[in-house]
């Protein structure tokens, strides 16, 4: 039987269609999870929690392969500052566990989405379904709508990630 949870009655509720993938429940990277999948690294993204001095946190959606560059989100938000938490911190924030966090699981909960321009001229990519195990496939322009996303240049190669193991 497939995963049901949060995230899937949200968008069946929203008649937004998706496919959903389970996978093991133990924390997998990105480019684990598009080995498992069988895709290219590139089409699974991934969500980084960044904090600010005042407010909600920010969620930076990006290509599995990169890492997110603070400066140039900073720069995009109008912001003088901005931190990577820990993954514990992120897990607080979130309520959701590492290798779960997903933008679709926080929607209308007050944290800005920005999602890395690579993604803008794709049809649709892969982002975690909310909880370890799930990963569902969505258009990129659904996930935009829902969260109320922008799109802005906010990521690099990371030369650790680029490499598929």
């Amino acid at each position: 039987m497939p995963i049901v949870n949060n995230v899937t009655r949200l968008l069946d509720s929203k008649k937004i269609p998706y496919k959903a993938f389970e996978l093991p429940v133990e924390k997998l990277s990105a480019g684990e999870t598009a080995i498992q999948l069988g895709l290219d690294p590139q089409l699974v993204y991934k969500t980084i929690v960044v904090t600010r001095t005042k407010g909600k946190p920010i969620l930076a959606v990006i290509p599995g392969p990169h890492r997110v560059d603070l400066k140039l989100l900073a720069a995009v938000l109008g912001e003088k500052r901005i931190n990577l938490p820990t993954e514990r911190e992120a897990e607080e924030l979130t309520g959701l566990q590492a290798g779960g966090i997903s933008p679709l699981a926080l929607v209308n909960k007050g944290f800005q989405v920005v999602v890395a321009s690579d993604a803008q001229n794709m049809s649709e990519f892969h982002i975690s379904g909310g909880q370890r195990g799930l990963n569902v496939r969505i258009a990129v322009k659904h996930l935009v709508d829902l969260t109320h996303a922008r799109f802005a240049v906010i990521s690099a190669a990371d030369p650790v990630n680029s490499v598929v193991k």
